[in-house]
């Protein structure tokens, strides 16, 4: 049994809610159902979903074991690089990167990496083999996979150092008055909402974007913005874009919620500069945008 005392910060928190942000990478859902399975108690007592905890509370839980071996799974995977060290993979919308304890069964990129190669690097845990940083499920673009540990340790390393650049095109509510902005603002879980992340001085890491602007649409009242990642914050551009009240068209989390449902938020990962892990060599990579994204974009110029 694991065991938990509520802080003062959880104090009158749902035991559901409460244990989805304590239980990494396990969703509400999964928690609800441990506790009808009376594998949660609160005091020494079974309780339910709903019951409100206070500072000081004694929660205890057993987590079920989980198979966590992965099926290949064969994808039609978009490949703009490989050699014998890394491959650089062009993403589509609504894709997750890699599994968690409770989406195994579902197909993430991981699941196509492991059918199409059996060299992945294997730093980061048998979830996530070749994975060196992700991008958002409805986020599409480039991202890089290390397939020897060597290159992975010198990925992470020049990506903490930052000397990989990744560019980004956003689409975003409201025409945006100066062509360049730098936002540096650190980002943490939102103290209000714990599913999401915000800019805020309670537990954050600093974060900073550059941004920049390519096309206003007055008419629309929306912008078409470069972004470049200076630090690699769990939703970044997004939160930073809301912060400075220009939030993503299409992001059914931090943008309004009349905003265009367009199947995810309109941010690609359209361009990715580095050096070669082992050779040093200079590489660039640039990929066009999802025809789902560039349709919308269309209407919004009114080229259609």
């Amino acid at each position: 049994m694991i065991k938990l005392i509520v802080e003062l910060e959880y104090d009158n928190e749902r035991l559901d809610v409460f244990l989805a942000q304590m239980v990494e990478n396990t969703s509400r859902s999964v928690i609800q159902s441990w506790i009808k399975k009376g594998n949660v108690n609160v005091n020494g007592s079974p309780s339910k979903a709903n019951t409100r905890l206070r500072e000081g509370d004694v929660v205890q839980f057993h987590v079920e074991v989980v198979d966590t071996t992965l099926a290949p799974v064969n994808m039609d995977l978009d490949i703009v690089y490989e050699d014998d060290h890394l491959l650089i993979i062009n993403k589509p919308r609504d894709m997750v990167v890699h599994p968690s304890m409770t989406t195994l069964d579902r197909p993430t990129l991981v699941h196509g990496l492991l059918a199409y190669t059996d060299q992945l690097s294997d730093i980061n845990g048998e979830l996530r083999p070749g994975i060196v940083h992700r991008i958002d499920k409805d986020t599409s673009g480039l991202l890089v996979v290390a397939k020897t540990n060597e290159a992975h340790e010198k990925l992470v390393e020049d990506l903490k150092e930052h000397l990989i650049k990744r560019e980004y095109m956003a689409l975003v509510h409201h025409v945006m008055e100066h062509q360049s902005i730098l936002v540096d603002a650190p980002i943490g879980r939102d103290p209000k909402h714990r599913q999401r992340m915000a800019v805020t001085d309670v537990n954050s890491k600093p974060a900073t974007t550059r941004m920049f602007v390519i096309e206003n649409y007055a008419q629309e009242d929306m912008s078409l913005i470069r972004c470049e990642l200076e630090t690699g914050r769990t939703h970044q551009i997004r939160v930073h874009c809301k912060y400075i009240n220009h939030p993503i068209v299409g992001d059914k989390t931090y943008s309004y919620r009349n905003t265009p449902d367009i199947g995810g938020q309109w941010l690609h990962a359209y361009a990715l500069t580095l050096n070669h892990p082992i050779t040093g060599e200079p590489l660039h990579f640039e990929v066009e945008i999802p025809h789902q994204l560039q349709a919308f974009l269309d209407t919004v110029r009114g080229d259609v």
